[in-house]
């Protein structure tokens, strides 16, 4: 059992730090998370793209590569539906997660780039076959790798909580080692999720789930709460503000906000080995 897998304690959850690129991957790391994920969003925003579809198979696993190599921490990858609609699809993405390092990964149960669901057998085959090669190659490689399967249709009103439940328990009951339904209704709905579950789940911390402590998430259960594109939103959204009172309005006291950079300097400094510039 890796140090990842041991980390998801129901009732006893540690924050997944989505990061997009290696600045914030190790700004996050020297600020003491205890592992990455991963946001197929917030790295889609840094690449100039939407989010839902907009990035390829190759793009994304060299991206969780570069993840992995810019700290000793844990990453875990949002590999969005397997790059693929059939269980060979996502099977060959779970070979090169695997491959590049990659601690773990979701699947999600969404038609890319569209919204809508994967039939109810056919989101549980997929998640079978990622499942199956994910231990095929774990024991003929000696490593271990964490499966998130995420049913994203409640979220994106395709369903409701007890079809996404429905599906959760089939994730679990063919080798999914995560569930993770973003984003129910409320509390009270991310409580009966994980009473419905034996194996660890994962919450968003997203929209009114910020308001959400981290001791709220354990008390319902909880084992792992993962930032999704929260973080890479809020930065965005400072960019988008001092533009804005600059460009419309010629203020630019917005910019005297920003952190010092030698406070930056030093956290980055930590993961630089003494022979690279």
């Amino acid at each position: 059992m890796n140090s990842f897998r041991k980390m998801h304690v129901s009732g006893d959850p540690f924050i997944l730090a989505n990061a997009w690129d290696m600045g914030s991957a190790r700004m996050l790391a020297a600020a003491g998370a205890k592992a990455l994920g991963t946001t197929s969003a917030g790295f889609g925003f840094s690449q100039g793209v939407p989010d839902m579809g907009n990035l390829s198979r190759d793009v994304s696993i060299a991206h969780g590569k570069e993840m992995v190599e810019a700290t000793p921490l844990p990453v875990s990858a949002d590999l969005e539906n397997g790059f693929g609609h059939k269980p060979e699809d996502v099977t060959k993405t779970i070979i090169l997660a695997m491959d590049a390092g990659l601690a773990g990964c979701c699947i999600e149960d969404t038609m890319l780039p569209h919204d809508t669901p994967y039939g109810f057998s056919d989101a549980v085959a997929r998640i079978e076959a990622a499942a199956c090669v994910a231990r095929e190659e774990s024991k003929k490689r000696g490593v271990d790798f964490v499966l998130t399967a995420r049913a994203d249709g409640m979220m994106l009103g395709q369903y409701d909580l007890a079809k996404a439940i429905a599906r959760l328990k089939a994730f679990e009951a063919v080798g999914a080692d995560v569930l993770y339904a973003p984003l129910p209704p409320d509390m009270e709905a991310l409580g009966e999720i994980c009473r419905a579950l034996e194996k660890p789940v994962n919450a968003l911390c997203a929209a009114d789930f910020t308001k959400v402590s981290t001791r709220e998430f354990a008390n319902v259960g909880v084992a792992r709460i993962s930032l999704g594109s929260s973080l890479a939103r809020a930065t965005h959204r400072i960019i988008m503000e001092c533009s804005r009172a600059m460009f419309e309005h010629g203020d630019f006291r917005p910019l005297g906000h920003g952190v010092d950079g030698d406070v930056i300097d030093d956290m980055l400094k930590k993961y630089i080995s003494p022979e690279k510039p």
